[in-house]
């Protein structure tokens, strides 16, 4: 039977040999499905993550609560979880946090699935051994380890204070379940990156830590928001020899509308200066919340110049999961 994954196997020799893991290997992949989700082409976020998205979810609960990377369901009108044996399972989105990244859904239908238990991965240390599983059993998993834990800063106006990067890549990383020595799941799969080595580049996934999800759970559950908006300015940028840069911007954002173009430079926010995409987002973060007044120093071809922005609650834009 077709599976959303066939043709995306891990290589054979990556794959975990049961043997190696003092925990039952197939009873916790078994926990890991496909997702689908159907997003309305109007969707504010349809121009960039596309109206059809495929990657995983994770069983967290026996009455059927999967967890997800919130990207792939945001703004989803339709829901669909493909288990092992190709059964597929209508879901309804829950909620999505900005701040971690995580995504919720609620299966419609009993899965009839163990729930993957919830570790922590601060126990976890460079060179530890976990398994990066995508659905479809063993075919679709790797034997890897931890190769750093890092502050990473996405362009989008995301920012990990503590992320796990892993290796090897994995082909269908988003949503992708990282289990632990102990069998629990540590991480969620949210974004493939590049290393250099000395046989080129490698790819590598960033897992977004598990243990941030305990205290804000129960909202997610609910469809409520775990923290209060964020202001939020559109902008797509980057650092670039200790400049940010911006590199684009989302249309019917405050920086759209304030006129920010690619190619601006971000010196300073409210008079503080910034060099990186961290220090950039902890000043405009701390300036209030969603609706404060953001003032900028930008530099566009050989000009600097001063302008406020009136920032704005991203989620506003955003189509809300209906209600059953």
């Amino acid at each position: 039977m077709a599976q959303p994954f066939d043709g995306y196997e891990v290589d054979v020799a990556l794959r975990p040999e049961a043997r190696a893991y003092g925990f039952d290997l197939d009873r916790a992949l078994s926990s890991v499905v496909a997702l689908e989700a159907r997003v309305p082409p109007d969707a504010f976020t349809a121009g960039v993550l596309g109206a059809q998205r495929l990657g995983n979810g994770i069983v967290v609960g026996t009455n059927g609560l999967v967890l997800t990377i919130g990207y792939l369901i945001t703004e989803a009108e339709e829901v669909v979880l493909t288990l092992g044996d190709g059964a597929r399972v209508p879901a309804h989105p829950l909620g999505v946090d900005a701040v971690t990244g995580f995504g919720l859904v609620q299966a419609l239908e009993p899965l009839d699935l163990p729930a993957l238990p919830l570790g922590d991965s601060r126990q976890l240390r460079p060179d530890a051994p976990v398994v990066i599983a995508g659905a479809g059993g063993r075919a679709h998993a790797a034997a890897g380890q931890v190769l750093t834990r890092m502050p990473f800063a996405g362009y989008w106006e995301y920012l990990l204070d503590d992320a796990l990067i892993t290796e090897p890549g994995h082909p269908h990383w988003s949503g992708a379940a990282l289990i632990g020595p102990k069998g629990d799941l540590v991480g969620v799969g949210s974004l493939s990156l590049e290393r250099t080595s000395r046989e080129g580049p490698k790819p590598i996934n960033m897992f977004v830590p598990i243990e941030l999800l305990p205290p804000i759970l129960d909202d997610l559950a609910r469809g409520q928001a775990p923290f209060a908006p964020r202001p939020w300015l559109g902008v797509f940028a980057q650092e670039i020899e200790d400049h940010v840069i911006v590199v684009g911007v989302n249309p019917q954002s405050p920086a759209q509308r304030a006129e920010l173009k690619a190619g601006d430079l971000i010196l300073a926010v409210a008079g503080e200066p910034v060099s990186d995409l961290a220090e950039f987002y902890k000043a405009l973060w701390a300036l209030g919340p969603a609706g404060a007044v953001v003032p900028l120093t930008l530099a566009r071809e050989g000009d600097v110049f001063e302008v406020e922005v009136r920032s704005a609650d991203r989620s506003k834009l955003l189509k809300k999961p209906r209600t059953n």
